[in-house]
């Protein structure tokens, strides 16, 4: 087995079209990438894909695989960056932590307000679930991270940054996909697809919601990761609820609707290790009070659910 079958499956699972995934993605001819799956199938002595009238859906070992066939990919990642930096001068190091995709939105203030005194430091960028990031924070491996309020956590504190609503994400091609906005009485005849093991908050944020409007969800799958749900999503036709701001790294089998009438929101806030002393960290902390001030300056009134998710992805651009 060699990487680029790992990346050709991946790219395959996350197109959802082998046509798509040859051209979009990999520049390739499909035969040559029909005969790559293959290989790595025979290779593995399970079947990942199946055809299907509409497109390309993962088999069970399909779905399982995708998940450690991304993180091994990362690690490879990982391991050519850490190699790189022996070569490197020394330099004090910095480490930022998003949840994947909020780097779309928060990475360019992040890096204006380092800009003047980190240009004598060593940056990281890391992605990872907000659990992983609080236990990186507690462990030390990073110095500040944008996730959700943890509970299980020590000595870590939290800032509040914003409020992002949660939209329904649907496979393209689902009847509901048709509609501006998703009905509370319309999800809860769908298969749900849960992200409780990478995002805890979220479960608890998704379970008062249904309370509040009185739906039971049909959970039939708990996801490891974000992507791995958005993937089961595009390969079982189900549904999942996630904060907007993953429209931003949106796989094209599957797209992403508001939800309709009293839309749930979930706190974006930015945590630290209480213990760490780190100049760069105080003006971090620094900027995220005077964001914090901006948003409560904020007139309120209220929004629909489109209003409420097109302003949290206007929130953390440079002003």
């Amino acid at each position: 087995m060699e990487l680029r079958h790992l990346r050709y499956f991946i790219a395959v699972a996350e197109e959802g079209s082998l046509l798509q995934a040859a051209e979009r993605r990999l520049h390739t001819a499909q035969p040559s990438l029909s005969r790559q799956i293959r290989d790595l199938e025979m290779e593995l002595g399970v079947k990942l894909l199946e055809r299907k009238a509409r497109g390309i859906e993962l088999t069970a070992a399909g779905r399982v695989f995708l998940d450690h066939a991304r993180l091994a990919l990362m690690q490879i990642d990982v391991a050519c960056e850490a190699a790189r930096n022996t070569e490197r001068p020394h330099k004090p190091g910095f480490s930022l932590g998003f949840l994947p995709g909020q780097e779309v939105i928060w990475l360019t203030e992040a890096l204006r307000v380092l800009r003047d005194d980190a240009s004598g430091a060593d940056l990281t960028i890391t992605t990872k679930s907000s659990p992983e990031l609080a236990n990186a924070l507690m462990q030390g491996e990073i110095d500040v991270a944008l996730l959700r309020r943890e509970t299980k956590t020590v000595g870590l504190d939290f800032k509040f940054l914003t409020s992002e609503p949660l939209v329904a994400i649907l496979p393209a091609r689902h009847r509901l996909a048709r509609h501006k906005a998703i009905r509370p009485e319309d999800i809860c005849r769908e298969d749900f697809i849960s992200t409780a093991r990478a995002a805890p908050v979220l479960k608890t944020v998704i379970e008062e919601y249904a309370a509040r409007v009185g739906i039971k969800l049909k959970q039939i799958y708990d996801a490891e990761t974000l992507s791995g749900g958005m993937s089961l999503v595009a390969s079982t036709g189900g549904f999942t609820l996630l904060p907007s701001y993953v429209q931003n790294a949106l796989i094209r089998s599957v797209v992403a609707r508001p939800l309709h009438g009293e839309v749930p929101t979930i706190d974006l806030v930015m945590g630290y290790n209480k213990s760490n002393t780190s100049p760069l960290l105080k003006k971090f902390l620094q900027w995220a009070d005077e964001h914090a001030s901006r948003e409560s300056n904020v007139v309120a009134r209220p929004l629909n659910s489109a209003e409420s998710t097109a302003r949290v992805l206007r929130r953390g651009k440079p002003r």
